[in-house]
């Protein structure tokens, strides 16, 4: 049986991600029917996080996480053959911890993507308190 993304999948990973971290001040997406789903409008309604669309056909518009998916293909799914869905999930973890925790990134002005995110969330509870106080 197959894994198919659902736009009620995307709401719980989303709302897991934000009870650890800052909630984005927005989200980019392509025309997915995941991100298209009343799931994902609710939870992002309730959360006050706008949803941006790329235009159809326009990739670029998004070009940090097509890069990234790129980079996951390339260094991960393209290298390893999964004998089953755990050890594709195990395989992908560790690869995704490094990619976060040990891989620099010259976009991110040399900071590992751990780092920028700590560094943004950190910025970003400064000007909301000095936009509140």
């Amino acid at each position: 049986a197959g894994f198919r993304m659902t736009g009620e999948t995307v709401s719980q990973v989303l709302e897991r991600v934000v009870s650890t971290r800052v909630v984005p001040r927005s989200i980019t997406v392509d025309h997915g029917t995941e991100f298209q789903s009343r799931a994902l409008e609710d939870w992002a309604y309730r959360r006050g996080v706008p949803l941006d669309f790329i235009r159809p056909g326009k990739p670029v518009e998004n070009a940090f996480i097509e890069s990234f998916n790129g980079r996951l293909r390339d260094e991960c799914l393209n290298v390893h053959q999964f004998a089953s869905l755990a050890e594709a999930q195990a395989v992908i973890e560790v690869w995704r911890r490094d990619y976060n925790q040990q891989q620099p990134s010259s976009s991110l002005g040399n900071l590992t993507p751990d780092e920028f995110v700590g560094q943004r969330q950190a910025q970003q509870i400064v000007e909301e308190a000095l936009c509140s106080g």
